[in-house]
């Protein structure tokens, strides 16, 4: 991962982007006053959330007064420009997407093939889910410990609402349960593993915007949330045959122990200790540890 993060001064820009997912970056302005810009264009989408305060927001020939809570956008050669409102404190932040990354989710929700990017009309918007789903995709990415296919999945779907809300297709999706079925089957195979979205949807033939959609459908959980269970059932299993904490964690796929010990007790309502505590020999309990057996839920 490449990162460029000041410490001085506050007002400087900082920006993230990783190696594993090229076609993306963000931005973070902790205090607009100090930047300023003059007109300009991107070959990429652009996409931002205003955290704090206000600023002027030009866009073509028309400029708007936006505020915390906006979500601004930019197509591919818009002209545009946000700038600062009479010293007034502000601050953004700022994704930028590749424009072919998004042409093809767009027609993998239905867009015909031959229409290429579609633009938006909608220069900004205060709808509160994007808004916080924005911040909430902004702290993911930039979250060393997370997963690259926790946000590989993220960004699917959080494009996908950005889509459906303010570009819709009317295209339907066709259902295909034993697809989904398949990718269940292939992350419990491979749950301890670094998994990436695209080998889930190569393994399932399914593009990852239906995958992220239509597997919480079917399961009642992203395809993230079901490696993590999946995980966890794994590890279960290892503390019942006696395994140690440490290595249960390491065998079970997590960045470390810690991680594992929060998503165990969010799974459990115990830590793996308490766990193993409770499988340890008694009175009631005196074989330890106890035999291999499926377990259920």
């Amino acid at each position: 991962m490449l990162s460029n993060t000041p410490a001085h001064p506050s007002h400087a820009p900082r920006f993230w982007r990783d190696e594993r997912l090229p076609f993306i970056e963000a931005r973070t302005i902790a205090d607009g006053r100090k930047v300023t810009y003059t007109r300009h264009a991107h070959e990429h989408f652009s996409i931002g959330a205003i955290t704090r305060g206000r600023s002027y927001y030009h866009y073509g020939d028309q400029t708007f007064q936006i505020s915390a809570g906006t979500v601004v956008l930019m197509n591919p050669g818009d002209v545009h420009a946000c700038n600062p409102i009479e010293n007034e404190h502000w601050s953004y932040h700022m994704l930028y997407l590749d424009t072919p990354w998004l042409t093809d989710l767009q027609h993998q929700l239905g867009f015909s093939t031959d229409q290429g990017y579609r633009p938006f009309n909608t220069p900004h918007t205060q709808d509160t889910s994007l808004y916080h789903g924005l911040l909430g995709l902004y702290r993911l990415l930039v979250d060393e410990r997370a997963e690259l296919l926790h946000k590989q999945s993220a960004l699917v779907s959080y494009f996908s609402e950005v889509q459906q809300r303010l570009n819709p297709s009317l295209a339907p999706v066709r259902e295909v349960n034993h697809k989904l079925e398949r990718a269940a089957e292939y992350i419990r195979e491979h749950c301890t593993e670094a998994l990436r979205l695209e080998d889930i949807c190569q393994a399932a033939e399914l593009s990852p915007s239906y995958l992220i959609r239509a597997f919480k459908q079917y399961y009642g959980l992203t395809p993230h949330a079901f490696v993590v269970n999946s995980r966890i059932q794994f590890a279960r299993t290892q503390l019942r045959n006696g395994a140690l904490i440490a290595e249960v964690a390491l065998a079970a796929g997590f960045a470390d122990q810690a991680h594992f010990q929060r998503a165990f007790k969010q799974h459990f309502a115990a830590t793996p200790g308490q766990y193993r505590e409770r499988l340890k020999p008694s009175a009631n309990n005196p074989h330890w540890p106890p035999a291999t057996r499926p377990l259920n839920g």
